[in-house]
């Protein structure tokens, strides 16, 4: 018996050492291993290229602990951040364009990831190499140019004074007059004589090939070093076409008299095509408020292609038809003095996707605005009436903020009058003294009779920025200031008007999916658009009024939309503009 309970006693404590095994065995298999910090993959650790080109930043970063945020430092100064909400992997991007730098320079980009633990991974550095600009042989071009011509990208090409591609420069073309046809390969660069004003003149009968690429964009710029460029140091490009326009005899020489003549019966004229092609520190004074803007297009037909067209730094329009039926999609109108989209005499193209950006100070003595639109000079019933098609275009004024001093010649986002019958769908305004301003008696019964439209437009203040979002501005000092849509005339003093019986604003809000938002903050657009560096078109989609929602039907023949503005999903200014070109050395 003594044995058995010697036994049992033994079996107990072998038991008990085995539980408290299989215990000890379980705490251990319980344990939690650390979360792993996250690590950082880069795409490239090198990168190089010539000042003025842009270069992407790439990283992978995997974070089992949920990613809080990439920091990214610029030779060890903060260049960009970007907050995360606990993803295990995400991929960063980030474009930099190469400053002034001397050819051999460095720039280090660190990136750091937090996770949600606070831990961060090891650091990842992108460097990146100034190249050197290869040099090239500027060639001077002058005079008359016909037959088949051809510029490369190898050389730089010097406008001196008024180069013309054909001569027609009468008023009635000779049917034996020279012609040309000018080809521009992708990546060449043409600079025009500051001298001499030099600038490209396309006559009548004759045409421009000028398709660069998303990566190779062609550039008429400025023949100044980076830092010196300015508004006005050359003419600008010019095209002329055999389209129709409203000026009587049906041929008109463009303002200035420079022997540009354009007009004729073909509205299918075609003048050739231009694709990523930027012009910069364009726009010439022939004579008082008659210039020669960044690019002119006097009665050009609609056989002609226009996509993917940035004017920069203008002295004078950015974009001005001259009658015609010319059709473009993808404009960009950055910084100008003048008007960014101007369109008289006739002209009845369409326009599709277009920006106009303006600094603060820029503005002409002419009273500066998103859309200028005229019948003719006088508003007379001459045909046939100026009436383009604008669709999906932001115009994004001066005034960022209320404090933000601004010119006092701006005026309107949209300033329609004498007689003009535009046609306007799924367009944004924001941020000038005035959003849209129907003047005269013509132009408000030509909205009344529904020969102008306004459908899908978004007009928004600023917040803060007079009582209603809008303020002082123009040639005029306005009482009351300023209006989302002008309701009282610019006459001293001011005189109230109507559409019908209602007040333009009330006419506004009654056309289809039309809407007045107090500021820009509700619609998502981004305040980086009114900076120095390359504006970010990127929108806030869940924004109380976002833009990238609503809109209207568009008429048959355009891309159909379902968002106000130039911008929805992809910003299609990406790689081929520069918004920054004192900082390019070009040669």
């Amino acid at each position: 018996m003594k044995f058995k309970s010697i036994k049992r006693k033994y079996f107990a404590i072998v038991a008990l050492i085995f539980s408290l095994g299989i215990f000890f065995q379980s705490c251990k298999d319980n344990t939690v291993d650390p979360v792993p910090a996250p690590s950082v993959s880069l795409t490239s650790p090198t990168l190089q290229g010539i000042v003025g080109s842009d270069v992407t930043l790439a990283a992978t970063v995997n974070a089992p602990g949920g990613l809080k945020s990439i920091t990214v430092l610029k030779n060890g100064a903060a260049f960009d951040s970007k907050t995360y909400t606990g993803e295990t992997s995400a991929t960063y991007t980030k474009a930099y364009t190469i400053e002034n730098l001397a050819s051999g320079s460095v720039v280090n980009f660190t990136i750091i990831a937090t996770d949600n633990n606070n831990a961060k991974s090891e650091i990842g550095t992108i460097a990146v190499t100034v190249s050197a600009i290869p040099a090239k042989q500027v060639i001077d071009v002058r005079g008359l140019l016909t037959g088949d011509v051809r510029w490369t990208k190898d050389k730089v090409y010097k406008l001196i004074g008024f180069v013309r591609v054909g001569g027609d420069t009468l008023q009635t073309s000779a049917a034996n007059v020279a012609t040309g046809t000018l080809t521009i390969e992708p990546g060449t660069i043409i600079i025009g004589d500051r001298a001499t004003k030099g600038t490209l003149v396309i006559q009548r009968g004759s045409r421009i090939i000028a398709n660069g690429t998303v990566t190779e964009p062609i550039v008429f710029t400025s023949e100044r070093d980076p830092g010196l460029r300015e508004p006005g140091d050359w003419g600008g490009l010019v095209i002329c076409g055999k389209a129709v326009n409203n000026r009587a005899g049906g041929s008109d020489q463009l303002e200035g008299g420079y022997k540009a003549w354009h007009g004729g019966t073909v509205d299918t004229d075609n003048s050739g095509s231009l694709k990523y092609v930027r012009v910069e520190y364009a726009g010439i004074p022939i004579n008082p408020n008659q210039e020669v803007n960044s690019f002119t297009f006097g009665s050009v037909g609609n056989a002609t292609v226009m996509e993917y067209l940035q004017a920069s730094f203008g002295l004078d329009d950015a974009f001005e038809w001259f009658g015609g039926t010319a059709n473009a999609k993808y404009l960009v109108a950055y910084k100008g003095l003048d008007d960014d989209f101007d369109m008289d005499f006739g002209y009845r193209g369409t326009v599709q996707f277009a920006v106009g950006v303006r600094g603060s100070t820029q503005a002409d003595q002419s009273g500066s605005n998103g859309f200028e639109v005229d019948n003719d000079g006088n508003g007379t019933l001459a045909e046939p009436f100026t009436a383009p098609t604008m669709a999906n275009v932001s115009l994004i004024g001066p005034k960022q903020a209320s404090e933000t001093p601004i010119s006092a010649q701006f005026q309107n986002g949209m300033h329609l009058r004498r007689n003009c019958r535009i046609k306007v769908y799924n367009t944004f305004v924001t941020a000038y003294p005035n959003g849209i301003f129907i003047d005269g008696a013509t132009t408000t019964a030509n909205a009344l009779n529904g020969q102008l439209i306004l459908r899908g437009v978004v007009v928004a203040g600023v917040n803060n920025y007079g009582a209603n979002g809008f303020g002082t501005g123009g040639t005029v000092a306005f009482t009351p200031a300023g209006f989302p849509v002008r309701d009282v005339t610019t006459a001293t003093p001011a005189v109230a008007f109507t559409i019908g019986t209602d007040t333009p604003t009330n006419w506004f809000l009654k056309q289809t999916a039309n809407k007045l938002v107090a500021n820009y903050g509700l619609t998502g657009l981004n305040t980086d658009v009114f900076g120095s560096a390359r504006p970010n078109f990127s929108l806030n989609a869940t924004a109380t009024e976002t833009i990238t929602r609503g809109g209207t039907t568009l008429p048959a023949g355009l891309t159909p939309t379902d968002y106000v503005g130039a911008f929805k999903d992809t910003d299609w200014t990406a790689t081929w503009t520069q918004f920054a070109p004192n900082t390019v050395r070009y040669r």
